[in-house]
């Protein structure tokens, strides 16, 4: 499919049954193109993503209708979501931490491992001093090291270093869209 300059074109389910997302959550099949006006729409919601269809349309020029339908083909591409972002210190969660996992084998199978897990809520494959990095959220000391006992005992883990978050200065999800 070719696309018009000044557009991303980002991969997206063609049909319903196909709207099981991959490792990067996108959905597997056709493509979304996001153009100049769903670059607005995101910035809209990334300022606030409670802001009401109606207030988006003003902004960009289109109708309630016609930003909702496009709100939702991005939430269904995997392009973006829109969910509330927490203090886990606020609900319970006294410990954060980034692990660093050296792996032999194949960095995908373990990734896709660490992913399944619910206390681990980042993970990325990386270059340098470690293959894998993952972030964890999890309760206090005894909740980290079942974490990290089980983070350990994934097939392909040699090693961990963990980094225990002291205190967290900064935490945005407003880059934009470029």
């Amino acid at each position: 499919m070719a696309h018009t300059p000044g557009t991303a074109v980002i991969p997206v389910a063609a049909t319903a049954g196909a709207r099981r997302r991959n490792r990067a959550g996108r959905a597997n099949g056709s493509r979304v193109v996001i153009d100049d006006v769903s670059k607005l729409i995101i910035e809209q919601l990334q300022q606030d993503g409670r802001r009401s269809y109606a207030a988006i349309g003003k902004a960009v020029g289109l109708s309630e209708a016609a930003v909702r339908q496009r709100v939702q083909r991005l939430v269904d591409g995997g392009v973006m979501q829109i969910v509330a972002v927490t203090d886990p210190m606020t609900l319970g969660f006294h410990r954060q931490t980034m692990i660093g996992i050296k792996c032999e084998g194949d960095l995908e199978r373990v990734a896709d491992h660490l992913a399944h897990m619910d206390e681990i809520d980042y993970v990325v494959i990386t270059s340098g001093s470690f293959d894998v990095l993952v972030e964890v959220v999890c309760e206090d000391d005894d909740h980290l090291l079942e974490i990290l006992s089980q983070v350990r005992g994934v097939p392909g883990v040699t090693s961990t270093e963990t980094f225990v978050y002291l205190k967290l200065r900064k935490q945005t999800y407003s880059w934009g869209t470029r």
